[in-house]
C-alpha cells in the first residue's frame, strides 16, 4: 500500500521545523474547536497593536512632540510624505480596531466564563490590558494637536479634575505634569510611545504565559464527547493565523483607502471656542452618562464614582462570578446583565454623538436607559423562558439550525471579503505599476506594488483554500476541519 507523498506546504514546514524547532514543547497544540476567529480575537488585538507600531515609528520619523510643530508635522506627513495620509489614516482605524477588538474579547469572554477558576489571574491580566488598550487612544488622540483632538482631551482632563482631590492632582500629575500645554503634549507623547506599549508587552507576556498554563478554554457546553485530534501550533495553527492576521490586515487597507481621513484645523483658543468638545466614539458613553441633568455641577463626583464601580465589577468578576457553572444557557442572571451592559453602551455612544453638548434632562434619561434595561431584559429571560420550555430536544434542535446558520454566513463572508480585497488588490497593483513607470524607480512605488502583489497572492491562495473546502464540506456540514489544516 503507497503512502500519500506530503504536499509542498508540508514538506516546507517540515523543513523550517527540523531547523528552527518551531514545535518546542512548551507551544503545546490547539484543540480543533478553537479554530475559529472567536477564539482569537485577542490575537487580533495583537496585530492591531503591531500594525500600530509599525505605522507609529515611521511616523515618528517625522513628529515633532511640541505646540508650535505638532499639528505643522501632522500636516507635513499629510500633504508631503509619499502616502502620508494613507499612513495615518490606518494608524487611526487599526487604534479604534484595537479598542473595538479587546472590547469583543472581553466580552465574548464574559459571556462564554473564561473568567473562572483556573483562570481568574488571566481575567484580571486582560483587564488591564484593557485599560491600557483605552489609554492609548486617550494618549494619541491628542497628538495631532488639531481642534479637535485638543478639545476632546481637555474634556478628558475635566473628568479627571472631578476626581476627589487627592486622586485627581495625583493622575493629572501623572498624564498632564506640572502644567502648560507644552509639558502636556510631551507627557502623553511618552506615555504614548514608551511608557504603554512598554506595560502592554509585559502584560503580554505575563498574559501568554498563563495561556501556555492552562491552554484554551473549553467551549462553555464543556469539550466535545468525542473531541478530534489536537492541531500542532506550527505549522497548522501558525498559518490559520497568519491567515486571520492578513485578512484583518487587507480590511484595515481597504478601510484606510476607502475613508481616509482629513485633517481638521489646528488646535487654538479662538476656534476652540467656537466648536462644540466631544471626546472620541469609545469615550462618549461616559461622556453622556456625565451629561444627564442629575450629575450636573454636584453630582459629577456621584457620576464618576457609578462608572468607577462599574470598572472594579469587571475588573473583580471572578470573584462575583465565581459559580461553576458555564453554559450560557444555564446563566439567565449573567448573560441578560451583559446583554444589558452591551445594550446601555450603544444607545449611550449613538446619543452623545447626536446630542453634543447638550444636557440631558434627567427624566429623558431614566426614560431611555430604563426602557433600554427593561426591553432588553424582556427580551432574554423571554428567550431563556421558551428554550426551557422546548426542553433538550428543541434545545440540539435549535443549536443545530444556529451552527447550519453559521457555517453558511461564515462562507458568504468569506466569499464577499475576498472578493472585495481581490478588487482592491488588483487594482493597487495597477495603481503601483502606474506609479512605478510615471516616478521612474521612485522607491516608494516599489514598496507599493510589491506589498500589492503580496496582496493579491495572498487573495489567490485564500480563495484557492475557500474553493477546496468547499469542496472538502460539501455533503456534510459535520466534517470539521481547520481553515489551513496542513496536516
Amino acid at each position: 500500500m503507497s503512502k500519500t507523498k506530503p504536499g509542498i506546504l508540508s514538506r516546507v514546514a517540515s523543513w523550517l521545523d527540523s531547523r528552527l524547532g518551531l514545535t518546542y514543547p512548551l507551544l503545546r497544540p490547539v484543540p480543533r474547536y478553537a479554530i475559529n476567529p472567536l477564539y482569537w480575537l485577542g490575537a487580533l488585538t495583537v496585530v492591531a497593536f503591531l500594525i500600530q507600531g509599525i505605522t507609529g515609528v515611521i511616523m515618528m520619523l517625522y513628529y515633532v512632540p511640541s505646540p508650535t510643530s505638532a499639528f505643522q508635522s501632522t500636516k507635513y506627513i499629510f500633504d508631503s510624505v509619499y502616502y502620508g495620509r494613507f499612513l495615518e489614516t490606518i494608524h487611526l482605524y487599526t487604534a479604534y480596531a484595537m479598542i473595538m477588538l479587546a472590547f469583543m474579547h472581553m466580552m465574548r469572554g464574559y459571556f462564554v466564563s473564561v473568567h473562572k477558576k483556573p483562570r481568574e489571574m488571566m481575567w484580571l491580566v486582560g483587564m488591564v490590558m484593557g485599560f491600557v488598550t483605552l489609554g492609548f487612544g486617550f494618549t494619541g488622540y491628542l497628538l495631532p494637536w488639531t481642534v479637535v483632538s485638543k478639545s476632546a482631551t481637555d474634556v478628558g482632563i475635566g473628568m479627571i479634575d472631578a476626581l476627589p482631590a487627592q486622586v485627581s492632582s495625583f493622575v493629572s500629575f501623572l498624564i498632564v505634569g506640572a502644567g502648560g500645554d507644552a509639558t502636556e503634549l510631551l507627557r502623553f507623547y511618552d506615555l504614548h510611545v514608551v511608557v504603554l506599549p512598554a506595560v502592554l508587552l509585559v502584560l503580554l507576556t505575563a498574559k501568554m504565559y498563563m495561556l501556555e498554563a492552562h491552554g484554551i478554554a473549553e467551549p462553555s457546553a464543556g469539550a466535545p464527547k468525542e473531541p478530534g485530534r489536537t492541531i500542532p501550533i506550527f505549522p497548522d495553527v501558525t498559518v490559520y493565523l497568519l491567515g486571520l492576521a492578513a485578512m484583518f490586515g487587507s480590511a484595515m487597507l481597504l478601510i484606510s483607502v476607502i475613508l481616509p481621513l482629513n485633517l481638521p484645523p489646528q488646535y487654538t483658543p479662538q476656534l476652540a471656542a467656537l466648536y462644540t468638545p466631544q471626546p472620541d466614539w469609545y469615550f462618549l458613553w461616559v461622556y453622556q452618562i456625565l451629561k444627564i441633568g442629575i450629575f450636573e455641577g454636584n453630582g459629577l463626583p456621584v457620576a464618576l464614582s457609578l462608572v468607577t464601580i462599574l470598572f472594579l465589577v469587571l475588573f473583580f468578576l471572578p470573584f462575583i462570578d465565581k459559580g461553576s457553572e458555564k453554559r450560557i444557557l444555564n446563566r439567565p442572571k449573567f448573560v441578560t446583565i451583559g446583554l444589558i451592559f452591551v445594550a446601555e453602551l450603544l444607545v449611550l455612544t449613538y446619543w452623545g454623538l447626536i446630542t453634543p453638548g447638550q444636557v440631558i434632562p434627567t427624566g429623558s434619561a431614566l426614560l431611555v436607559l430604563g426602557g433600554t434595561a427593561v426591553i432588553v431584559a424582556a427580551l432574554s429571560l423571554g428567550t431563556y423562558s421558551v428554550l426551557r420550555r422546548r426542553g433538550q430536544h428543541g434545545d440540539l434542535a435549535i443549536r443545530s439550525n444556529l451552527k447550519t446558520a453559521s457555517f453558511l454566513f461564515r462562507r458568504a463572508a468569506t466569499l464577499i471579503f475576498l472578493i472585495a480585497v481581490g478588487s482592491f488588490s488588483i487594482g493597487a497593483s495597477l495603481n503601483g505599476s502606474v506609479n512605478l513607470i510615471l516616478n521612474r524607480g521612485n522607491a516608494w512605488s516599489i514598496i507599493w506594488l510589491v506589498m500589492s502583489l503580496i496582496l493579491l497572492g495572498a487573495t489567490i491562495l485564500g480563495a484557492a483554500v475557500f474553493i477546496y473546502q468547499l469542496e472538502l464540506k460539501s455533503g456534510s456540514l459535520k466534517r470539521r476541519v481547520p481553515l489551513f489544516d496542513l496536516g
